[in-house]
């Protein structure tokens, strides 16, 4: 078996921008690639507060019926701080408990969603861990649902997590939905509610969409949110940063002035300039897409690595194209060989 390796380099103009923020950690990663295009002490931890209610939702979302309806239990008795005000006894669907955690903060509806999720608070924050290391946050620890650290250690992760988890929720069409959402109204058997969702990025900036607020006083401010425009999917993620609403916005504006997601190969068959050994029948299965400014353009080199099988079956992966910046290899895609119809 022979590999052979062909390199295509891309030349492109270039520009020059700098980013910042007042943050004690931040980060601005693309959630499709994962590349991070501005961070500061990335992996610094400490307790991040109700930001953390992120995981909740999405465990939540990944492990129940939605839209079951339950009651509330004697559970709320161990909430305090914000709430939605539930009573004993109320009736409402997870779905909407939901959107009470999420646009609200309650902690109430945390207790209530993780008791109804895994039958114990306990239970449901195993979950969290457990997905936690399933997605790649590796300096993460959960101690409850609500992300309160005044009876325990609260919730401790870094801003590098934050946006992992992020990302890893936004692929999520019910979590989507739920933190795009700017009102909630719900009449319920004991009470009517109109929640504004208290992430104002949402309600002033126009390509935001969704994230949640924290704040405790060992934590201090911490938020996480989400953007999009011209198919470029950020997420910025900040921790103890008392001016975080305009350090968001500014870190979206620079990204989107200065960047853009170029699709360097679709889904489907993949010509190699000059290579034909398996019949011109080679292909990727997903898009491949970066986010790139126009300086590093300027330096994107393609590499098709194939082995040349002599017994090969429709399907079999038979090599890789390898994405660089400069020296650095930032995207991996495998190639298989197929049979056109």
């Amino acid at each position: 078996m022979k590999k052979i390796v062909l390199t295509i380099v891309l030349l492109f103009p270039f520009n020059v921008f700098a980013f910042g923020s007042h943050a004690k950690s931040a980060i601005l990663m693309d959630m499709d690639s994962g590349r991070i295009l501005y961070g500061k002490n990335t992996d610094y931890t400490q307790s991040v507060a109700s930001i953390s209610k992120i995981m909740t939702a999405i465990c939540v979302i990944e492990n129940t019926d939605i839209e079951k309806e339950v009651m509330v239990g004697d559970e709320i008795n161990q909430a305090y701080g914000s709430g939605i005000y539930v009573k004993n006894g109320e009736r409402l669907k997870i779905k909407d408990l939901l959107y009470g955690l999420m646009l609200r903060s309650g902690n109430d509806a945390a207790m209530v969603l993780a008791v109804n999720t895994s039958k114990s608070v306990q239970k449901f924050v195993d979950l969290m861990n457990k997905t936690a290391k399933k997605i790649g946050m590796k300096n993460t620890t959960f101690n409850n649902p609500s992300g309160l650290d005044e009876r325990d250690d609260g919730n401790i992760s870094s801003s590098f997590d934050m946006a992992i988890l992020m990302s890893y929720a936004m692929k999520n069409k019910s979590f989507r939905k739920i933190t795009g959402t700017k009102s909630y109204f719900l009449k319920t058997d004991m009470n009517t509610y109109k929640w504004d969702n208290k992430n104002k990025i949402l309600h002033s900036y126009k390509y935001c969409t969704g994230g949640k607020t924290g704040y405790t006083k060992k934590a201090k401010r911490t938020l996480v949110t989400s953007a999009s425009k011209d198919n470029l999917n950020l997420t910025v993620v900040t921790i103890n940063d008392g001016d975080d609403w305009n350090d968001h916005v500014s870190l979206y504006e620079e990204a989107f002035n200065n960047y853009h997601n170029y699709i360097l190969f679709k889904k489907g068959w993949l010509n190699i300039p000059g290579e034909n050994y398996y019949g011109n029948n080679l292909l990727i299965k997903n898009n491949v897409s970066y986010p790139l400014n126009d300086e590093e353009v300027k330096i994107l080199k393609i590499k098709y690595e194939l082995n040349k099988k002599r017994k090969y079956k429709n399907g079999d992966e038979v090599g890789m194209v390898r994405v660089f910046l400069g020296s650095e290899n930032v995207v991996n895609e495998k190639i298989y060989v197929g049979v056109r119809k």
